[in-house]
Parts: structure tokens; sequence; C-alpha cells
């Protein structure tokens, strides 16, 4: 979805086309299929690893049909390759969804429940958007409704968020989902063609950082 296209509905359309598949360039090509970023964003992988981002939003339906892609693509990464998952924020109203994201990382439930956010959403049509519901949808999966909304007020959870935000920007963001990789370079489906091309443009980056390019 691109940042300034919010119809869900015009978007819902368009999400079989995003996982389309023909194939990227043997070498993709540097400023149409990925670009390098001006200045480089921070990491936080470990010294030796990869870092490479996906950048999402829980009410995107392109986020939604990509990933069992993505998910299928992580399994295969070697040791080496380090993922984040950072949700936007175009606007204001996206904000409860990062605190969500981020509660759910501080509860240590996001492996069990990552998933079942988007499910919610785009399966079972809750209505995921503002505080009330998502407390009230977190309480339904069984987590402690108090500890809950501690968290998901903390300090802790909004500075993430808002980091969450300054990365978006580092990175220039077009859409989602959008692959980061390394703090240095970019791509998305519109750039790729879609996002199965996205992962294969990102491969090849990964091996590129590998040899120190």
């Amino acid at each position: 979805m691109k940042r300034r296209d919010f119809s869900l509905a015009a978007a819902s359309t368009m999400a079989a086309a995003t996982l389309a598949t023909p194939a990227v360039h043997a070498q993709p090509q540097r400023g149409t299929e990925y670009r390098p970023l001006e200045k480089a964003a921070p990491v936080e992988a470990p010294p030796g690893k990869v870092e490479v981002i996906e950048f999402f939003w829980y009410s995107c339906p392109h986020c939604n049909a990509f990933e069992p892609m993505l998910e299928a693509w992580i399994q295969r990464q070697p040791a080496d390759v380090h993922i984040r998952r950072v949700p936007v924020a175009f606007r204001d109203d996206f904000v409860p969804q990062q605190k969500l994201f981020y509660t759910l990382e501080a509860m240590g439930k996001l492996p069990e429940l990552h998933k079942k956010v988007f499910m919610a959403i785009h399966a079972e049509k809750k209505q995921l958007t503002r505080q009330e519901g998502i407390v009230a949808w977190a309480e339904s999966q069984g987590l402690d409704k108090a500890r809950f909304l501690e968290l998901f007020n903390s300090f802790t959870v909004v500075s993430k968020a808002a980091r969450g935000t300054q990365l978006q920007n580092a990175f220039k963001v077009q859409g989602v989902p959008s692959m980061g990789v390394a703090g240095r370079f970019y791509t998305d489906g519109t750039m790729a063609g879609n996002m199965g091309n996205a992962l294969q443009v990102v491969d090849y980056l990964v091996g590129e950082v590998r040899k120190g390019r």
C-alpha cells in the first residue's frame, strides 16, 4: 500500500498483484529495483549479522497477503541474517497499532500473536484501530488487561513506536510492505515489481553487504 493511498477496498484488489513474481534482473538495478540511502540508518543487528527490516502496517491488506511469503523466506535465511519487523505510522491514527506490536513484544507474546492480529483484522473484521478495541482483543487472547494497558501506555513502548517512525522516515518508506537492508538499502513491491521480486532483491543486497560492498 502506497503512503498516500489508504483506501482499503482498492488496496484489497491489488494485493494479489503485489505477490506475483516475474523475475528481477540477475543483478537488480540500483535506483530502479532498489535504492541506497543517502545517510545510513541505525541498525540493531549484532556484529557480524546483516539486518533486514520489514516495514508493515497491520491494517494493510498487502502486508497481510505478504506475511506467509515473508515467513517462508525467513525460514530459509542463514544465521547471519537478522530480521526485524517495524510497524509504520504514516498518520497519527496508525500509532495504536505500533503500540500493539511493541506491547506484544514486551510481553513476549509476539511470536504467538503477530499472525493472529492480521487474522483478527482481515478475516474476523475486528476494529483494532483504537486503544479500546485493541485492549479488548488482547484480553480475549488471554492477556492480563491491566498489564497490557500498563505496557501499552508505558514510556518504553511509546518510545519504541516513536523510534519506529523515525526509522521509517530515515528509509523514506513510500509504502508497505517494504524492506530495508543493513541500514543502507531500500526496496518495495513498486520498485521491484512485486514483493516476491523484492525478496529476491533483498537476497542480492544481503550478499553484497556480506562482500563488504
